[in-house]
């Protein structure tokens, strides 16, 4: 995968964010393109209220075609949920994507470097800071979660 495509990719993934700023109720819009060998193969961005998140959205639009690819996301995918559900990071790990391109850490509860970290326990490879400066401007009125 070249580094023009990944750039083009998170590109499209901050495209697929912007128009949800300030819809998403307390979760962050985020933006996530699956990349396979031949192009976007899935997409998605976090739903209007907050769920599904942009991650499940792509990686069902995906679907098997998942397996082996990139994902590129705005955020760091969440470790854990605020709601009963399955985490971003559970999710790629299981549809088997290979590697994993984030813009923005995430200090909420709920990711914080955990996500970060449980991906690459997996044997995924993860990358930080792709777009970062570009991808910041959606989370200039988030504010993370914290423990209660």
């Amino acid at each position: 995968m070249s580094r023009d495509a990944e750039i083009d990719a998170m590109r499209r993934a901050i495209d697929l964010a912007r128009p949800g700023v300030g819809r998403t109720g307390d979760n962050p819009s985020v933006g996530c393109v699956i990349l396979g060998p031949s192009g976007i193969v899935g997409e998605g961005a976090t739903a209007e209220g907050g769920r599904p998140h942009a991650e499940e959205l792509a990686l069902a639009a995906a679907g098997a075609a998942a397996r082996g690819a990139t994902a590129l996301v705005t955020l760091e995918p969440c470790a854990r949920r605020s709601s009963p559900g399955i985490a971003c990071t559970d999710r790629l790990i299981a549809a088997g994507v290979r590697r994993v391109v984030i813009a923005c850490t995430d200090a909420s509860v709920f990711a914080a470097g955990e996500g970060t970290a449980r991906l690459r326990a997996a044997g995924i490879d993860v990358r930080t800071c792709l777009l970062e400066a570009e991808a910041r401007t959606l989370y200039s009125g988030y504010r993370p979660a914290a423990e209660k």
